[in-house]
C-alpha cells in the first residue's frame, strides 16, 4: 500500500515538472512568435531617426541662436547710450573748460568796472589799475602761466620767434637782444611764442 502511494506521488511529481517545462516552452515559443510580429527596422526607420534628432538639435540651436541675437542687441543698445553719454560728457567738457577761470575773472572785471566809475583822476585811476593788474596776475599764475625768460637769454627755438636780427658788439651771438612781445608757457607747454630781437654777428671779412 505504501509502494502505491510513493508511485503516485512520483507521477504526480512527474506530471508536474511535465507541465512546468511545457509551460516554459509555450512561453518562450510566444516571446517568438512576438520578436517575429514586430516589423523589422528597416534603413528608412532609422534615417527617420536621426532625422528627428537633428530637427531637435536644430530646434535648440535656433533657440540658442535667437538668445545670444537678443543679448547682443541689448549689448549693442548698452553701447550706443553709453557712446550718447561720452559724447555728452566731451562736448560738455569743451564747452565749460574755461568755466572756472571766467568765474574768477568776473571779480577783475568787476574790479575795472568800478575803478572807471569811481576814480575822480589819473592817479586814483592808476592805482585801481595797479591793483587790478596785480590780482590777475596772481589768478594767472595759480593757473600755471608763467612768462617766458628773453633779454640776455640764449634764443630757442621751441620758445622764441626771432623777428629781427642785429648785430651788436655788447652781446653775443645769438644771445636775445630785445623782447618785442611776451612770450608764454602754460603749465610747461609754450602757448604763445616770445617775440625777439636776436643778436647775429658778421662773418669776419676774408683779406685779400
Amino acid at each position: 500500500m505504501a509502494k502505491k502511494e510513493k508511485d503516485l506521488n512520483s507521477e504526480e511529481e512527474l506530471n508536474s515538472e511535465e507541465d512546468i517545462d511545457s509551460k516554459d516552452q509555450i512561453n518562450s515559443e510566444e516571446e517568438v512568435k512576438d520578436e517575429e510580429s514586430k516589423p523589422p527596422k528597416t534603413e528608412s526607420s532609422k534615417e527617420d531617426e536621426e532625422l528627428a534628432k537633428l530637427k531637435e538639435t536644430l530646434s535648440q540651436k535656433e533657440e540658442e541662436n535667437l538668445e545670444l541675437k537678443s543679448h547682443l542687441q541689448r549689448l549693442q543698445a548698452d553701447f550706443e547710450n553709453f557712446r550718447r553719454q561720452s559724447d555728452k560728457q566731451k562736448e560738455d567738457i569743451v564747452r565749460f573748460a574755461n568755466e572756472q577761470l571766467i568765474i574768477k575773472f568776473i571779480d577783475v572785471y568787476e574790479d575795472m568796472e568800478r575803478v572807471l566809475e569811481n576814480s575822480t583822476n589819473d592817479e586814483e585811476l592808476k592805482e585801481g589799475y595797479d591793483l587790478i593788474y596785480s590780482k590777475m596776475k596772481n589768478s594767472l599764475e595759480k593757473e600755471g602761466l608763467e612768462v617766458i625768460p628773453a633779454v640776455g637769454e640764449k634764443f630757442d627755438i621751441n620758445k622764441h620767434e626771432a623777428l629781427l636780427v642785429v648785430d651788436s658788439p655788447d652781446h653775443e651771438n645769438n644771445e636775445i637782444v630785445d623782447e618785442l612781445m611776451k612770450g608764454y608757457t602754460l603749465k610747461d607747454k609754450v602757448i604763445k611764442y616770445s617775440k625777439v630781437r636776436v643778436c647775429k654777428k658778421k662773418a669776419p671779412k676774408k683779406e685779400e
